[in-house]
């Protein structure tokens, strides 16, 4: 039986969308969309912030470093205020509060860097939840099967009776290989409530 949910953050809760973020920036020439999209959101380091490899005040000097000097600014601040203003998921907030008060656990399991508390606890939906673990703070990643075991410990829960929701299906296949139930989000809140209802979950 399901009793606990686990969610995702990006793209599941909130919006995670370089390319607005970048027109948020100001960066209007292609070629330097290009620049800032690899350079900074598609890099490794970025995916090592992830890891809790780099921060990112360790990585602000290796990007600003191989990108034009037109551009060192507006990178500057993507790095370290992409996450404001922060846009929910339509729908979403208001299916985790109706879980959260049909009596189900309500989590976190992110891939983000140690920054993330930062801008998620200023988020009100934030208060709903029993509790986080983000990928950072532990040195793993989704799909790694570490982290899906580190949650399960770490909040004394049973892999059967959570439910995880994420964009990515190699996370959730992830998930489902750590004994858990899950369904990939497509992005829209009442297609997922369907697919929750037909698992039996009654909210």
């Amino acid at each position: 039986m399901i009793r606990n949910i686990v969610f995702d953050m990006g793209n599941v809760l909130i919006r995670f969308d370089p390319e607005e973020f970048i027109s948020r920036a100001g960066i209007t020439d292609p070629a330097d969309r290009r620049i800032v999209r690899e350079e900074l959101f598609a890099s490794v380091e970025w995916a090592q912030m992830d890891m809790g490899v780099e921060t990112e005040a360790s990585f602000e000097p290796k990007v600003l470093a191989r990108i034009p000097e037109r551009l060192k600014e507006p990178v500057r601040d993507l790095l370290h205020n992409w996450a404001f203003p922060r846009q929910m998921i339509p729908g979403m907030e208001e299916l985790v509060q109706r879980l959260k008060n049909a009596g189900y656990g309500i989590y976190l399991l992110s891939n983000a860097s140690v920054n993330q508390p930062g801008y998620w606890n200023q988020l009100p939906v934030s208060r709903l939840f029993d509790g986080t673990l983000v990928s950072a703070f532990v040195k793993t990643v989704k799909p790694c099967p570490q982290i899906y075991q580190l949650f399960t410990e770490k909040f004394s829960l049973r892999g059967e009776e959570c439910l995880f929701i994420d964009d990515a299906p190699i996370n959730v296949a992830g998930a489902v290989a750590a004994g858990w139930s899950g369904i990939v989000f497509y992005g829209d809140a009442k297609q997922l409530e369907e697919k929750m209802r037909k698992m039996g979950l009654a909210f």
